[in-house]
């Protein structure tokens, strides 16, 4: 990392305050640069033709009615599949849990 001073001058002179009897000089006067014609937008566009609008279509049927929902039939397949689950992550554990035991047995013995 350079942390020397931008100027090259090896001493803090660099980080001092300026002397307060020093005036700057003035800044030259600013001409603003001539205006080329800028982008004047798009062309303007004919206005469309009164029947421009597609035909309308008639209106369609409205939506059927689902059928309805036997709640106590979805409560029995909640249940079977919680079962399902509950099993399968009982057995994945227990496996999980030998083979952990026999990991452990064969390094300790």
């Amino acid at each position: 990392m350079n942390v020397s001073s931008p100027t090259g001058v090896p001493d803090d002179a660099y980080w001092q305050r300026p002397d307060p009897a020093f005036t700057p000089p003035a800044p030259p006067p600013v001409t603003p640069p001539a205006r080329a014609p800028g982008y004047q937008g798009p062309p303007r566009t004919d206005p469309p033709p009164p029947d421009w609008r597609p035909p309308t279509i008639s209106q369609p049927p409205p939506p059927r009615a689902l059928p309805p929902q036997d709640m106590d039939a979805l409560d029995d397949a909640e249940g079977s599949a919680r079962t399902v689950t509950y099993g399968v992550g009982l057995v994945a554990g227990a496996i999980a849990l030998i083979l952990i035991c026999l990991l452990c047995a064969r390094a300790i013995f």
